[in-house]
């Protein structure tokens, strides 16, 4: 049974986005190097050919993951979430019990992750903590470094 993936509606254009792009104009890239390298004489030993169609490879089985993706993803709207509650499509500040820090994370889908832009997935150890609290609670996160306490301080809809 396929995994179903949550998005939000920026992830979900960013998804189509990739696969276009790779569909179209990666294709065609890959395809005239492909056609530049055999020009280059024996195939048996030009690497420029290699690589090419490493890349021709690579750029399939991600076109593939994404269609993938595609089928099994499920949109989050705002109008589906409760408001008081970290969800999907929510942009959370908290504080770390522990050193008094405050930070905002991004709650985003597994394909939108980016943790140096604070892009958390609702599916990583902050994020499940995350999901479901309310401003005043405190959850606590299994983490590498050990449990990490946080208090939700505020909750709006991530812009």
């Amino acid at each position: 049974m396929a995994k179903i993936i949550t998005v939000t509606k920026e992830g979900l254009k960013s998804l189509q986005d990739e696969l276009n792009e790779r569909k179209g104009v990666k294709r065609a890239e890959i395809k005239e190097a492909i056609k530049i390298a055999r020009g280059f004489g024996d195939l048996s030993e030009n690497s420029e050919y290699d690589e090419a169609r490493e890349a021709q490879a690579k750029n399939e089985h991600r076109i593939l993951e994404l269609e993938e993706m595609l089928k099994n993803v499920v949109v989050i709207e705002e109008s589906e979430t409760n408001s008081n509650r970290i969800t999907l499509g929510k942009t959370v500040k908290v504080r770390n019990e522990k050193t008094g820090k405050e930070i905002s994370y991004d709650i985003v889908g597994p394909t939108e992750t980016d943790p140096f832009a604070h892009r958390i997935s609702d599916q990583s150890p902050i994020g499940q903590a995350l999901i479901g609290a309310q401003v005043g609670d405190t959850v606590t996160a299994e983490a590498p470094v050990g449990q990490i306490k946080f208090t939700v301080l505020e909750i709006a809809k991530t812009v």
